[in-house]
């Protein structure tokens, strides 16, 4: 089973079925990714109304560091075969891109990692500071944001992570996610408003083959039933 932000090695076959199915331009970048080892991430495939896992194939992203020229970060979308995923692992822990950090946000950053590990929330990290980790670029820039992942099991440990999120946020800049049980992720700073505005808000919940709005309700629900 595939989630989002996942990482994945591809096989050689999968590695030339993707060179071999991109752009011109691409193919330069890919085939250094390739020689370097380093994983593409599971993204949703915007392309099929049903999951990737249905349809054998598998939709991947490859985003490369900021161009020094212009600051453009290219984001190259691949579709790969299931059968040639040589091994995957969840989306990178928060811990192991401590040290990709700036110095400046280290220390707060450990901070929130303990305490988010201590409330048993699972931090984990995507995005420029889990890339910047994982190939050793540079993706971080003074206006970036820290991608974190945390997946709470029920209502209490919800709040406890929201909480947790408004209160390092005054010294990060903390962006992502909260994963509800069912594999439904929801915008950190959006499920907050959500929480504080009127009833019946909904909120736009992603998953590997689509995105909607669903009530916090129904979200809720999967809480109640697997806390």
């Amino acid at each position: 089973m595939f989630a989002r932000h996942d990482l994945v090695w591809l096989s050689a076959h999968g590695w030339d079925r993707v060179c071999a199915g991109a752009e011109p331009e691409h193919r330069t970048a890919l085939d250094g990714w390739r020689r370097a080892g380093w994983p593409a991430v599971v993204r949703r495939d915007e392309a099929v109304p049903v999951a990737g896992q249905e349809t054998g194939l598998l939709a991947l992203g490859i985003a490369l560091p900021p161009r020094v020229q212009d600051d453009r970060k290219l984001r190259i979308a691949a579709r790969a075969p299931i059968a040639d995923v040589g091994r995957h692992a969840p989306p990178l822990p928060l811990l192991a891109a401590l040290d990709a950090a700036p110095a400046r946000w280290r220390g707060p950053l450990a901070a929130f990692e303990r305490e988010a590990t201590a409330h048993g929330l699972s931090p984990a990290a995507y995005g420029s500071v889990a890339l910047q980790a994982v190939t050793g670029q540079s993706y971080l820039r003074e206006t970036s944001d820290i991608d974190v992942l945390l997946r709470p099991l029920g209502r209490a440990h919800l709040e406890t992570a929201l909480a947790l999120l408004a209160r390092h946020a005054a010294a990060l800049p903390l962006d992502g996610e909260i994963v509800f049980p069912d594999g439904r992720a929801v915008a950190w700073k959006e499920l907050q408003a959500a929480l504080d505005g009127a009833p019946g808000t909904r909120v736009l919940a992603k998953e590997l083959a689509r995105i909607s709005l669903v009530p916090l309700d129904e979200l809720f629900a999967t809480m109640e039933e697997l806390a």
